[in-house]
């Protein structure tokens, strides 16, 4: 196993090819939830998990399964089912531990299962050929650049909530604007990564 292919895959996973910035996957949550820091970091921390084990989950399942008895073509719905199930243990498992953080997250808890970020990664492991590791590698990535997007965009918007923009531009309007900005920085990492160990 190449340590420095998995470092790469990390790095790019966070920053080049974020799923919430770069490919505009799991907007809905990216959204909702991003107006306190306390609820985008729980949020960030059950998708992490999410996608953790969707993919600890959907890996053999397609390898082992699917794959030698020709059943891909059921690969997105298995996927799916999966996700749902994890999502729903990770609400019974806040509902009963923490509370504070179920109530808080609300009805975009139950949205990860929806969350195509969740399925993206699952399904752009499969389309990268990447192994186990490269792709619980990959899902960690992916779930840590939700993480940092989620973290900076509360900043961002507790910014804007205090502003006074132009009538035309309250709420949601700035709220897009701001986040458009914020993805174009993430557009400054192409070409870094890769060049990092070269």
């Amino acid at each position: 196993m190449d340590f420095r292919a998995l470092i790469i895959i990390l790095l790019s996973a966070v920053l080049v090819n974020n799923y919430v910035l770069r490919q505009f996957l799991g907007i809905c949550p990216f959204l909702g939830v991003s107006k306190e820091l306390g609820s985008a970091t729980g949020m960030s921390i059950a998708v992490i998990f999410v996608m953790l084990i969707a993919t600890a989950v959907t890996w053999p399942l397609r390898t082992y399964l699917l794959m030698p008895n020709g059943l891909e073509y059921l690969q997105t719905i298995v996927f799916i089912l999966v996700i749902a199930a994890l999502v729903q243990l990770v609400e019974i498992a806040l509902k009963k531990y923490i509370p504070a953080l179920y109530a808080a997250l609300g009805v975009y808890l139950p949205l990860i299962t929806t969350n195509c970020a969740v399925l993206g990664v699952t399904i752009a492991n499969i389309n990268k050929s990447y192994s186990f590791a490269e792709s619980l590698v990959n899902a960690f990535g992916s779930g840590l650049g939700f993480l940092l997007a989620m973290v900076i965009f509360s900043g961002v918007r507790g910014h804007t909530e205090d502003s006074d923009p132009p009538e035309a531009f309250r709420g949601l309007p700035i709220t897009l604007i701001s986040a458009a900005i914020l993805s174009l920085s993430f557009f400054g990492f192409n070409g870094v990564i890769e060049n990092l160990f070269g």
